[in-house]
């Protein structure tokens, strides 16, 4: 069963690896405390994960000034996404500079009881769940969703 609204955010133990962050699982987790959250799940295998990828960059970009954090989990769909070095690429490729969690166990992912990619979870600053989603269609009512939680007017 999917997480609720208003779940805790889970830990984010048990991740393989960590890019773009010298810090480790619990202090990125604390890092989130008292600031709304985006969490996303992502495989470079995604085809729609590329798709979004784009203007997901451009929500972090725009709503970290109001306070959003943004970490990504990459949740290999496959063997070869498991190749840390193709991760690394998309990283390159699409200006990821947030934490990424290299999930190759699929610990993180069974900590939020989710199984697709792309997911996005958004935590209120109190760390509740306030809003999930999946897919392309999904990815549509993120923006709108990511403003009603920071308070702002959409446009």
């Amino acid at each position: 069963m999917p997480m609720r609204l208003g779940s805790p955010l889970p830990p984010l133990d048990g991740a393989t690896q960590w890019l773009n962050t010298d810090q480790g699982a619990a202090e990125i987790a604390a890092s989130l405390a008292g600031a709304p959250a985006l969490i996303h799940f992502w495989a470079v295998s995604c085809h729609i994960c590329h798709e979004t990828m784009p203007s997901l960059i451009t929500y972090r970009d725009e709503f970290a000034p109001h306070g959003l954090k943004t970490v990504a989990v990459h949740m290999p769909r496959q063997e070869a996404d498991t190749d840390v070095a193709k991760v690394q690429a998309d990283i390159q490729r699409y200006g990821i500079t947030h934490p990424v969690a290299i999930d190759n166990l699929h610990q993180v992912a069974k900590a939020f009881q989710n199984e697709y990619v792309p997911a996005f979870f958004l935590f209120d600053p109190e760390g509740k769940l306030f809003f999930r989603t999946a897919g392309d269609k999904g990815f549509e009512k993120l923006r709108p969703k990511i403003q009603q939680l920071l308070g702002l007017a959409e446009t």
